[in-house]
């Protein structure tokens, strides 16, 4: 099963961006995404931006995911 994350975009340098999940950074590839900017919420697999997404969209899906992950069995 393949997952993508919601990450807001803190800045853009050419095809590379800063992005944010829960206050962790990472670096995130643009090659397949075009007109992206800092605020904006892009979806991230394998460190790549895969698709724009509104920010009430990536807001749920983080709560459902933080759901999900204190539910776990241990």
């Amino acid at each position: 099963m393949c997952l993508a994350i919601p990450a807001k975009v803190i800045s853009v340098d050419g095809f590379s961006a800063l992005v944010t999940i829960e206050d962790v950074e990472y670096k995130a590839s643009l090659m397949l995404l075009d007109n992206v900017s800092p605020g904006d919420f892009i979806m991230l697999h394998a460190g790549f931006a895969i698709e724009k997404v509104d920010p009430e969209e990536a807001e749920e899906t983080l709560r459902l995911l933080n759901e999900m992950d204190r539910n776990k069995p241990e």
